[in-house]
């Protein structure tokens, strides 16, 4: 048995973080669904960016926007959706064969609207219609602006993956959006079927403060994080609000891992896979930390409900002049600083093929 295939069996959801038409259309992707576990994706500018300036499997489709008129962010977003659509398709039957809890894939609005809660809404209600999928999350940043278009969204009926998350306080503010919109639905006679997952980011935290702590430090920082959102989340699981609204037919919003591919070349390959292990949580890693896992991962137990090591982790990390909160602002800020930077250079790549193929005419 493939260690992925152990993975899921302990419960955890392994999810790709990466989408191109090729991966779409070779068959791959279907290929990593059948043979190595893989029960949904997860997208961002960057991918896209990646996407579609390093390949021409997005010509044909480009100069067909073109001739319809589509330029610019209106033209990205149809690409987009076209691949989410399919990829939707692939991953259905594990959504319903799980009633609804597995099998999504990802969307992210424009990172220019991270804090615009108006704008935010509106485009995640107008991209929800437009791909017309119901396995589909669109993604919100978890930023203080953000959060009432995620409760906002979630009463709308339109699922929602919370996206950069850091510090167990940010996870437990999109945690509780979610609730309030869930809360909000069953108030008004509406089901509180809405799916959710909240994304939390654990390989940043280790490239931030490497080379500021002692060696025996490095790598650690990620691990005890997830630990401790980890035990967050178990503990908002048990509370009452939480089971009235269980009871009521709402679904628990995920946790999720994401930021899982190394980045440190001393460190392992698969770290943040093997360490990360837990039921019911969902870790979406890059293409290549996919295959190692499935070449030589491990799984070694679950993570401790209560966080086990966490806090005395993050005690020796504060010895030494590192704070949590105030490290994970920092974070998401440049998180969200980082994706509107790709967002432009996909921009840029967007209107460069665009004039390269209108040339080639």
């Amino acid at each position: 048995m493939k260690p992925t295939q152990r993975l899921h069996d302990l419960g955890q959801s392994l999810w790709l973080d990466n989408i191109t038409r090729d991966l779409l259309n070779s068959g791959k992707l279907r290929q990593y669904r059948d043979e190595l576990s893989v029960t949904g994706l997860t997208s961002n500018p960057t991918i896209f960016d990646h996407a579609i300036k390093n390949s021409t499997g997005y010509d044909t489709a480009i100069r067909q926007k073109l001739e319809q008129g589509k330029t610019g962010e209106e033209l990205f977003f149809e690409l987009a959706i076209e691949d989410l659509v399919l990829a939707a398709d692939l991953f259905r039957p594990i959504h319903d064969r799980t009633a609804r809890v597995d099998g999504w894939v990802s969307l992210e609005v424009s990172p220019l609207l991270a804090h615009d809660s108006e704008t935010t809404l509106s485009e995640a209600k107008d991209l929800y219609a437009r791909a017309n999928r119901r396995n589909l999350f669109i993604k919100i940043p978890g930023t203080k602006e953000g959060l009432p278009a995620i409760e906002e969204a979630i009463f709308a009926g339109v699922p929602v993956n919370v996206t950069l998350l850091f510090s167990p306080a940010q996870y437990v503010a999109a945690a509780e959006a979610y609730l309030r919109g869930v809360e909000r639905r069953i108030a008004a006679g509406l089901s509180p079927e809405v799916g959710s997952v909240a994304s939390v980011f654990i390989s940043r935290w280790d490239t931030a403060v490497m080379g500021k702590v002692p060696a025996p430090l490095n790598d650690k920082l990620g691990i005890a994080i997830g630990k401790s959102v980890y035990s967050a989340y178990r503990d908002l699981l048990a509370l009452p609000r939480w089971q009235r609204a269980i009871a009521r037919g709402a679904h628990p919003q995920r946790l999720l891992f994401a930021s899982t591919g190394t980045k440190d070349p001393k460190a392992s390959d698969v770290l943040y896979i093997s360490e990360l292990a837990a039921p019911f949580t969902v870790n979406t890693m890059p293409e290549a930390t996919l295959k190692a896992f499935a070449e030589h991962g491990e799984v070694n137990g679950v993570l401790p409900a209560d966080g086990g090591d966490c806090d005395a982790v993050l005690a020796q990390f504060a010895s030494v002049g590192i704070g949590v909160e105030a490290l994970g602002a920092k974070l998401q800020d440049d998180g969200a600083a980082s994706f509107v930077k790709s967002w432009n250079e996909l921009m840029a790549v967007i209107d460069s093929k665009s004039a390269a193929l209108q040339v080639a005419r």
